[in-house]
């Protein structure tokens, strides 16, 4: 599978891109957490339990995974010469601005994890000040700095790889993220599409120096010729202005229609994917607190190398089934009940991953929805999530296909 083939959310899962969450939430503390945007500390043995299953589920249904860690440290040792590069751009980007500390954090990676995969590992870990040598810098900031002070912050959100890049049918979208914490994450998704062999040549259709912010859960495929994205609280308007006149000026794609879905700025709605999800041909998962009027902005190209726009103004329902090419049943998260509603979307009920039309994975802990999905003749494969979900993302968030065939 050369390139990345995703022109759909439901169509058979073919390859999906996972992180394994690893030291970097052991560096996240409560002082931290707001920072590096979590609600609470994962324990990290059984964080790594739960990926693993969800990684075995996803196997088990056919569906080849592959780790970010790992295209990263395949595009190294294949190209020796960008360690280097990689390494001072890695450092540049976590903030470190002196000379002195840009050699003392080189020489300390280079010296302690010689393996590429492990330098990569690290660079996802972050590094505090009492991991360094202690030397005589004679800077006043180490003589008043605690030990125990983050030197570059680690990226505890990179098991949610969904947002750093987004496949957009035979394209990608390396993003600008909202917050500098996770910006950085996207370093990775650069070197890998500009350098592995199996995701070279790809497409850009937005790039992570680009100006305005936009992240991938806030972008769905609804088919081949029709995409959603959401204005939220991490994607810019003008964003979506720029990637829609990139991706109608590629004579490659087939997208004509780009539907943005203007979402409350919130954390439950964080992204377009914690708002409704597809499940089937004809059926979506959808956060009850958006059900009746939402606005949305239809996106299709002038004809002339720019864009036009038609607010829509129907409820959530007409829209889809418009778009989808049938009439569409929407299935609250909760079902009816306000109590279980707030409780699972709290816990990613809305957020699902379509391994196939009417085959999805989703949080265990759902129970609520996830019999409601049942009784809808949906194929239900729970995971479980007592630790995965502190960090405030579900299975679609926790994935990236990079291939589904056709539906």
């Amino acid at each position: 599978m050369q390139g990345v083939n995703v022109k759909s959310e439901i169509g058979d899962l073919k390859k999906v891109i996972l992180h394994r969450p690893g030291d970097e939430l052991l560096n996240l503390t409560p002082n931290t957490l707001e920072e590096l945007l979590f609600d609470d500390i994962p324990f990290l043995p059984v964080a790594q339990e739960e990926h693993d299953t969800f990684a075995k589920i996803l196997r088990g249904e056919g569906v080849e995974v592959v780790y970010l860690e790992d295209l990263m440290a395949e595009v190294i040792d294949a190209h020796p010469e960008l360690r280097e590069k990689f390494l001072d751009q890695w450092i540049f980007e976590a903030g470190i601005r002196t000379d002195t500390y840009k050699d003392i954090i080189k020489d300390y990676i280079n010296s302690n994890y010689a393996g590429t995969k492990d330098m990569v590992m690290k660079t996802m870990a972050g590094i505090n000040l009492q991991e360094l040598p202690q030397q005589n810098t004679h800077l006043l900031v180490d003589m008043v700095s605690d030990r125990s002070k983050l030197v570059c912050a680690p990226m505890p959100n990179l098991y949610f790889t969904r947002d750093p890049f987004a496949m957009i049918g035979n394209g990608v979208s390396i993003n600008r993220m909202y917050s500098q914490t996770r910006n950085r994450e996207t370093i990775y998704g650069d070197y890998i599409f500009k350098y592995h062999p199996d995701f070279q040549g790809t497409p850009e259709y937005y790039h992570r120096d680009m100006t305005f912010h936009i992240e991938g859960g806030d972008i769905l495929n609804i088919n081949e010729h029709v995409l959603a994205i959401g204005i939220s609280q991490r994607t810019e308007p003008d964003a979506i202005d720029a990637i829609a006149h990139n991706i109608f000026n590629d004579e490659t794609s087939k997208v004509h229609t780009i539907l943005a879905f203007n979402i409350p700025v919130s954390r439950a709605f964080m992204h377009l994917d914690t708002v409704f999800t597809q499940i089937d041909r004809d059926k979506f998962t959808i956060h009850p607190g958006i059900m009746g009027p939402l606005t949305v902005f239809e996106i299709t190209p002038d004809g002339k190398g720019g864009t036009k726009i038609r607010e829509r103004n129907e409820d959530l329902e007409s829209v889809l089934s418009e778009y989808v090419g049938e009439k569409v049943t929407l299935i609250p998260c909760g079902g009816g009940d306000r109590i279980a509603a707030e409780r699972e979307q709290w816990n990613d009920g809305s957020n699902t991953l379509c391994v196939r039309p009417g085959t999805v994975v989703v949080y265990q802990r759902n129970n609520v929805t996830n019999d409601i999905l049942y009784k809808a003749g949906i194929n239900v494969l729970e995971m479980p999530s007592a630790e995965l979900s502190r960090g405030r993302g579900g299975p679609r968030c926790m994935s990236m296909p990079a291939w589904r065939e056709a539906i």
